[in-house]
This record gives structure tokens, C-alpha cells and sequence, in this order.
């Protein structure tokens, strides 16, 4: 993992208000690297709407004000006429398996190599998805696939949405602190691709435009005796959820019957509903640890959409500068559902601007609908 610049003593916020009691931190839990994969192909919006002859102009105008610039996919095959063919859901949910298993490995094995440790480390995998599904589980072949130990514990949070990256990281980070010294590791794989349905409306186009396949792995352990002048990383310090029972129904993904496959659904309303509530759950995450708003040095949030960045950045006081790894994602990879945050976290770790004893809050959205946050320190 990229190391953190020496603290500077005059910095705001670094050791914290003046007489505060730095925080016990002792047996938490850090998150030591990270790792991120993606398919070998990407495409421009422009690209997308030519090799899908899509020609009417509101849906032409979803795909190109999207704020993306470019999404990797695995699109369907050609066909003796050059268009590409649809997809049975016996299909889709085979490039799934494929292709979730493969960024997966990917993405774990690039974590592995950023927090120095070997694929037999790995006591503890839990496998984060939405975009398919399987038995047994992502975990069960990832685990074979990486000749991990047959012994390894396992979890597979499956078809809770794109808020599930910070669901799964709780359950990871639990069980780091009730085992000490061991290596848990949580990747989010998310096939995106296997999940479009092309009917040429206007409701599954705006799910097309957005969504873009990638991996993304973390590496936790508690317990490190590490020295301070060369933190690991942050320390996750707590979590709050909330979930909006109103809007349940606003993100989902469920069966079309017309289509014959699952199929994503999204109000147009969401990004409204999850900005109203952005203040709710980040002050009750802020105040369990005593802090405001402007103690919090990083934001990584979700890339769930330009409407969505914008409503929580609005409701919150957030900057352009603030969620510019949110946006940052969003233009070059689309929304990758589960592991959008892991990405930002990524590029804020590339930038080597962190300080220790600065803190960041970490936020998902998806289904439910739901708002995931968790607070860290450097």
C-alpha cells in the first residue's frame, strides 16, 4: 500500500482538536492494500451507441450527458450479420460465473501484492456480488481457483446491490477483530454486463449508459504490531446504515416477465431520495465518534450516477475536490455497483497526499434503499 506522508504538526486535524484524547484504536481492525481488475475491453459511450444502432435521440442523450467518458464490458457476441446477439438468461448467467471468477482472482491477487502477503495468508474470504447468481458460491470456486486453503472461512453476500461493498467490509472487519493476526480479504466482482437487458427502452437504456464490469479486493487484519512512522492504513473505526423503507422499491432487480430474464429497475426519483438521507447517516457516523463534518479530511463515495454524486454532495457541503475520485471513477469505469468505493479508495491511496490521524468516510447507496458509511483513520 502506498505510504502515507509524515504527519505535519501544523496541519488541521492531523492529531486531532486541541486537548481531544486521541482515540483508542487498539484491536480495530485495518485495511492493509487493495486491488482492482477489470475486462480487456472498454468502450466509449459513442462506441456503445454505434455498435448498438441505437438512433433515438433521448436515449443518444442519456448515453452522452452520463458524465462517462468510457466502461469496460464484455459485450455480447456478433452475429453472421455483424450485430450483436441476444442473450439468454442461461447466458448471461454463464458469463457471470466467468467473468466474476476471472476479474475476481485478478483483483485479489493485485490486493495480495499491495499489502505483501501470499495467497495462503488468506484465512477469511468473503465474495460480494449482485449481477449473477450461483451455487455454491463465488467464494467456493475462488477459493479452488487460488489453491487457497481448504480450511478457509467464507461468506458470499449476494443481491444486496451496490451498497454491498461496506455490508461486506463490516462483516470482514468482525471477524478480524475476533481473530487477531489473521488475513481476511473481501472482493466485490461485478459483472454488470451479464445483467443488461437491450429492449430499446428508455428504462433499461438508462441502466445501460451507466453500469460498467470491474473487481475490486481489500485486504484486513487487527492485531498488527506495526511501527507508527510506517502505518499500513486506516484504522476502520465503526459503521451506520440506513435503510429507506419508503423507496424500497426504487432500485431493484428483479424478473421481466416480457424479457424473460432478470432486469434492473431505477427510479428516476433515487438520487433524491438517497441525497435527502446523506445527512442523516454520516452525522450519526460522525457523532458515535464525537466529530463534525469538517474533521473528515477524504470522502470516497459511491459513483452511483452524476445525479446521485451531485444530490449527496449537495446535501452534504462537499466540494468538487472532495468526491473528485468519485467522479474520477464514474468518467473512466461507469458505476461498478459493489466496488465503485474500492476504486476511488484506490486513486486516493495513488495520490500519497494522506496524513496520519486524518480521517475518511467511506459511502455506498444502493437498493432498499440503502445508504452504507463507514469512518477510517490514517
Amino acid at each position: 500500500m502506498t505510504e502515507a506522508i509524515a504527519a505535519d504538526l501544523s496541519h488541521p486535524g492531523v492529531l486531532g482538536r486541541p486537548g481531544e484524547a486521541r482515540p483508542d484504536l487498539s484491536g480495530t481492525a485495518r485495511l492493509l492494500g487493495v486491488g482492482t481488475a477489470v475486462p480487456p475491453h472498454s468502450y466509449t459511450q459513442t462506441e456503445l451507441l454505434e455498435i448498438f444502432a441505437i438512433q433515438d435521440s433521448k436515449i443518444r442523450n442519456v448515453f452522452t450527458n452520463s458524465a462517462i467518458d468510457r466502461r469496460f464490458l464484455t459485450l455480447p457476441p456478433e452475429g453472421p450479420d455483424g450485430r450483436r446477439t441476444p442473450e439468454s438468461q442461461g447466458e448471461l448467467l454463464a458469463k457471470h460465473k466467468t467473468q466474476a471468477v476471472d476479474m475476481g482472482v485478478r483483483a485479489i491477487e493485485a490486493c495480495l501484492a499491495d499489502s505483501d502477503a501470499r495467497a495462503s495468508d488468506i484465512a477469511y474470504l468473503c465474495c460480494v456480488t449482485t449481477t449473477g447468481f450461483l451455487t455454491p458460491g463465488l467464494s467456493a470456486h475462488l477459493i479452488r481457483t487460488l489453491g487457497l486453503d481448504l480450511h478457509t472461512s467464507r461468506l458470499d453476500v449476494v443481491g444486496m446491490g451496490c451498497n454491498a461493498g461496506l455490508n461486506g467490509l463490516n462483516a470482514v472487519t468482525g471477524w478480524a477483530q475476533a481473530n487477531p493476526g489473521r488475513l481476511a480479504m473481501m472482493v466485490c466482482t461485478e459483472a454488470c454486463s451479464a445483467a443488461y437487458v437491450f429492449d430499446g427502452t428508455m428504462r433499461t437504456s438508462v441502466v445501460n449508459s451507466l453500469f460498467g464490469d470491474g473487481a475490486a479486493a481489500v485486504a484486513v487484519r487487527a492485531g498488527d504490531d506495526v511501527a507508527p512512522e510506517t502505518p499500513p492504513g486506516p484504522h476502520v473505526m465503526g459503521f451506520e446504515s440506513c435503510v429507506i423503507t419508503e423507496a424500497i422499491d426504487a432500485m431493484r432487480y428483479d424478473w421481466d416477465n416480457e424479457q424473460s430474464r432478470f432486469s434492473f429497475f431505477l427510479d428516476p426519483d433515487v438520487p433524491y431520495v438517497v441525497g435527502a438521507h446523506a445527512e442523516l447517516v454520516v452525522d450519526r457516523l460522525l457523532e458515535s465518534a464525537g466529530l463534525r463534518r469538517s474533521d473528515i479530511g477524504h470522502w470516497l463515495v459511491h459513483s452511483g450516477g452524476k445525479k446521485v454524486i451531485d444530490a449527496v454532495s449537495v446535501n452534504l457541503g462537499l466540494t468538487r475536490h472532495d468526491v473528485r475520485h468519485t467522479t474520477g471513477v464514474l468518467r473512466d469505469y461507469g458505476n461498478l455497483s459493489s466496488g465503485s468505493f474500492l476504486f476511488s479508495y484506490q486513486r486516493l491511496l495513488q495520490e500519497s497526499v494522506v496524513r496520519p490521524g486524518e480521517y475518511g468516510v467511506l459511502m455506498t447507496m444502493g437498493p432498499g434503499s440503502t445508504i452504507e458509511t463507514a469512518l477510517i483513520r490514517w
